[in-house]
Parts: C-alpha cells; structure tokens; sequence
C-alpha cells in the first residue's frame, strides 16, 4: 500500500530541495459558456498559455476553479481535456477533496483513470474534525491511491485548521503524501510545520502575498491565483530569492503585494476571473452560483486597484 510507516524518511540537510511539483502551480479559473455550461476546451487551452507564462504546474478543479458547482462527468471531460491538451509539458493536478472520506476516494479514481499526476485534497468542511480524524481521514485516502497526495489546510474556508505534527504525521506515515498547500496565512506554523516534516516534502504557499516571508521560514513554491494573469513575477520572485537574491526579491514583492491583494477585494474566483477575460486573449465566461459577477461598486474598487498595482492600463 502506498500508505506505511517510513522509519527511514529522515531529515537531510539541503538548502535547494526541488519542488514536488514545480515552483509555481496556478490554481486555474474554470471557463464556462455564457449559458453556463462548461467550457472544457478553452479551460483547455488556457492551461497551456499558463505554462507559456511563467507557471510550471496546473491545478484543474480547486477554489478557484469553482470546483463545488461541477458535477462528476463535468470533472471527468474538464481533466480528461486538459490533461490531453497539456500533454506532459508540466504536471496536471486536480482537486478531489470533499468531506466525505468516501467521495474522495471514487474521486481518486477518476483522477487515476485520466492520467492526473496528483491530487489535491482540502481539509473536510463543516465537520469540523478532530486531529485524530484529520489523520484517519487522509491515510484512508492515501492507501487507496497510487497519486501523489497535496493536501490543502484552508482554515478560512473549512473552519478548521490542520496542526504541523498532523501533517508531519502523515507524510512520515504515507508515503505518497507528498506535499501541502498552507493556506493558513501564519508564518509562525509554516515554520513549525518545516521543523517537523521530512526534508522531501514539499511546503507551498497558498497565498500569493505571503510567498516571501514562507520561502524564508521553508516553503519551496506556490500554488497561486495570481498567476492565472502574471505568473511571471512570481516566478522571478521566488527564482531571486533561490539564487540568493534576496533584495530583488523583496523588491518584486513590493510589486506583487498589491497585485495579489487585488484579487482579494471580493470572495476569489470573482476578481481574478474577470481579470482573466479582461488581462489575457481569453473569455473565462460567466460564474456558477452562488457566486456572481462583481457589484458596480466593487468593479470600480478592484479596477482601482488593478490599475494602481500595474497590472491594467
């Protein structure tokens, strides 16, 4: 089983361990037409100019792919098309996560069925589990899938947080858990969290605005909505600060920072999907609900912003 104890996975001094996945992943927007059905093709297509533009992996189906509206046969043409359309120019992941242990693992066979080079799996929603049942939630799912495993802490949204000796728990005990999304925004726990995992596990930012001061405390990458318009700084940002250049680093930041912000003005995806029609040749079509386009008043904030932080003209 892909799940087992691995007493010799240990920590080895590195300072320049390789991302899992690649130092940038884009947590993709989904397209849809204006009827609202699902765009597969041009969500297709517009996952292979993101690996044209800066990201070196594409999450197809999380938050920001408006993944809770999508029914399984819509999941299974959108990661079967993409996939066939990236063909292996970068890892494909797709998000499988549920509060339902059970659904999880039929979700987990569908990504093995499309060829899915990993999986990202959300902390349980709602329920509220225990660290016991944290544990037992993902090496259930762990021993029942040969795919790498990135799990996703997202406290805000799951309301409920996943501690470092859980997730240091769990990639000692399986094997095939191979990574985090921490989307926590405390760099106090980030740190923790390095001190506890083994050397080979990939740490990412799941915000885009704290990748500096997490890269500094351990993390290796991102897993960004940013990127799905401007991938490129972020990967000279983290590029810079590898190579030891940390003042250029910083001073890319400063840049970024607002950038990311921007996209933050109202619930994400609903900027940074209309940034995507507005900032890139493509037309990510309309929302799902219960999400809906921006107020009048909101659009005029977010455009503000967009225009202050150099990302529209």
């Amino acid at each position: 089983m892909p799940c087992t104890l691995l007493s010799n996975r240990k920590k080895v001094v590195s300072m320049n361990k390789k991302p899992y996945f690649g130092r940038l992943i884009t947590a993709m927007v989904t397209f849809f037409h204006e009827d609202g059905s699902l765009n597969a093709d041009g969500t297709a297509e517009f996952a292979s100019w993101l690996l044209d533009h800066g990201s070196d992996a594409i999450l197809v189906s999380g938050t920001s792919g408006e993944a809770p509206t999508m029914t399984y046969a819509e999941k299974e043409e959108l990661f079967t098309k993409v996939i066939a359309k990236v063909n292996g120019r970068g890892p494909v992941i797709v998000g499988t996560g549920s509060n339902n242990t059970a659904d999880v693992l039929e979700m987990n066979k569908l990504a093995e069925k499309v060829g899915a080079d990993g999986v990202l799996v959300v902390g349980p929603y709602y329920n509220k589990p225990s660290q016991e049942g944290y544990y037992r939630h993902y090496k259930t799912i762990a021993e029942n899938t040969r795919l790498p495993i990135v799990i996703y802490n997202v406290p805000g949204r799951t309301g409920s947080n996943i501690q470092p000796a859980t997730i240091a728990r769990l990639a000692r005990d399986c094997k095939n858990i191979v990574a985090i999304k921490e989307a926590a925004g405390n760099v106090a726990q980030t740190a923790e969290l390095y001190r506890l995992v083994p050397e080979d596990f990939s740490i990412y930012s799941g915000d885009d605005g704290l990748i500096l001061p997490f890269m500094s405390v351990g993390a290796v990458g991102l897993i960004s909505v940013l990127s799905n318009v401007n991938g490129q700084i972020l990967q000279d940002l983290m590029q810079s600060y590898e190579r030891g250049e940390v003042q250029k680093a910083r001073d890319l930041n400063k840049v970024m920072v607002p950038q990311a912000r921007s996209m933050f003005l109202v619930s994400n995806p609903i900027p940074i999907k209309e940034a995507v029609t507005r900032m890139t040749p493509f037309n990510a079509g309309p929302y799902r609900l219960p999400l809906c386009p921006m107020t009048d008043e909101e659009r005029e904030k977010v455009t503000r912003a967009w225009k202050e932080s150099g990302l529209l003209k």
